[in-house]
């Protein structure tokens, strides 16, 4: 149970220093924030609504991950390396993707209330 609570605050901490620290979690948690009432409106069934939440989280995720990468990327070096401005660029580009995954989720269930799917 001690471990349990430990992992608990660890990831309370994390999310915690996201928000203080990064502007682009900022933004997701706000676009969190309208994405619980608006699957509502938008989501015609119950999975098409924890679907239209889930993809905002899965870019949270991805988010969280990036920032892990370049927060450690940085303590190694502060000089500029071409293969840690790479590998940065490759956490860049997982949350572009989880962005495009999540904006096609979100268009086509719009186009699903709307009708034309």
């Amino acid at each position: 149970m001690f471990r349990f609570w430990r992992a608990t605050l660890n990831s309370r901490n994390g999310l915690a220093f996201a928000a203080r620290s990064e502007q682009a979690f900022r933004e997701e948690i706000a676009a969190l924030l309208l994405a619980l009432p608006l699957s509502w409106l938008i989501g015609a069934t119950m999975w098409r609504r924890i679907e239209l939440v889930a993809v905002v989280l899965l870019v949270m995720v991805v988010e969280l991950l990036n920032t892990a990468i370049e927060k450690l990327a940085d303590r190694l070096t502060t000089e500029q390396d071409m293969q840690i401005g790479r590998v940065k660029d490759m956490g860049s580009a997982a949350v572009g993707i989880a962005l495009l995954i999540a904006g096609v989720f979100w268009l086509f269930a719009v186009a699903e209330r709307i009708g034309l799917i």
